[in-house]
């Protein structure tokens, strides 16, 4: 960083930060949930929403990471990623806490770090993000925005939410919105992860299971022993939902025959597991959910039962 830029750290951060990180959870070292509070009041927003998070590229970056080179007109900016609103899903006392109720937006992120063989630009943000502690301040965006939501849903409706890591973020805030309004309806929370340490709520999914019988939380590997070796007394070999979806082993394990003529089928995550190919994208080596959900029925149209909806940042 250059002398100018360097001794103008301070007035940066006053000037482009309107935020505060009030708690950090780690779950691995590469995975967290945060709490952030922005100055001001907190806009009023709906669950699957998202908001744009942000920090100067005169921060420093958490190590190991990918050697990075800022040019010299960027090194006054700011990076900014657009991150769905998570939820902490119960209060300090137990009881279920919306993320409407709660006085901080709360954040499920990955850190990404990046290899000197890839090609492709080094990841910028989150090797920042990683690198704050408590009482630090950030950027977030004024308008909260997004049409991942719960519109069309009605009370008896079945909900079918799937997601791969951190997309399990904004299917937490709808849930727990779905279970504050007395949601009769069945609500399936599908995550794939690699390894179970990957899954940053599962206490919290296990306690809801616990107190509404109409909550089922499925947790998917793909890297545990019994992921990986055939000899192991579970092998259950990789499970991909998508796998899962057409063998009709995904309906076994959540107990519903997932029709469209009754559910709501929700999508975030890793792309390949949606099956969204952008315009001029390369083609997919296999379908992802997106298409296998429409070959069962379900339309991409107006919400509705039989509506599949999919979240994207690209």
């Amino acid at each position: 960083m250059s002398s100018t830029t360097t001794q103008s750290v301070a007035q940066l951060r006053s000037t482009n930060y309107n935020a505060t990180l009030t708690e950090r959870i780690d779950i691995t070292p590469d995975l967290f949930r945060i709490r952030i509070r922005p100055d001001g009041e907190l806009p009023r927003f709906e669950p699957g929403q998202y908001v744009v998070l942000g920090l100067g590229y005169w921060e420093p970056r958490v190590q190991p990471s990918q050697r990075e080179s800022v040019p010299e007109k960027k090194l006054t900016k700011l990076i900014r990623r657009a991150y769905s609103i998570s939820c902490p899903m119960f209060d300090g006392e137990g009881g279920l806490l919306t993320c409407q109720a709660a006085d901080f937006w709360e954040f499920y992120v990955a850190l990404v770090r990046g290899d000197d063989a890839d090609s492709a630009p080094p990841p910028a943000l989150t090797p920042r993000l990683f690198g704050l502690t408590v009482g630090d301040r950030l950027f977030v965006g004024s308008k909260i925005t997004g049409t991942y939501t719960l519109a069309g849903v009605a009370p008896t409706d079945t909900v079918c939410l799937i997601a791969t890591g951190t997309g399990e973020a904004p299917h937490n805030a709808m849930v727990t919105e779905l279970l504050s309004r007395g949601h009769t309806g069945k609500i399936l929370n599908v995550t794939t992860v690699r390894h179970r340490r990957d899954a940053g709520y599962r206490a919290e999914q296990q306690r809801l299971m616990d107190r509404y019988e109409n909550y089922r939380y499925l947790l998917l590997t793909t890297r545990e022993p019994e992921n990986l070796d055939p000899k192991h007394p579970d092998f259950v070999g990789r499970q991909y939902v998508q796998d899962l979806f057409t063998s009709g082993r995904l309906a076994e394990l959540v107990g519903d025959p997932l029709s469209p003529d009754n559910t709501h089928a929700y999508l975030c995550g890793n792309p390949a597991m949606i099956g969204f190919v952008p315009p001029g994208g390369q083609p997919l080596t296999r379908p992802g959910m997106l298409t296998l959900l429409q070959h069962a029925g379900f339309t991409a149209e107006e919400p509705g039962c039989g509506h599949v909806r999919f979240e994207k940042y690209w």
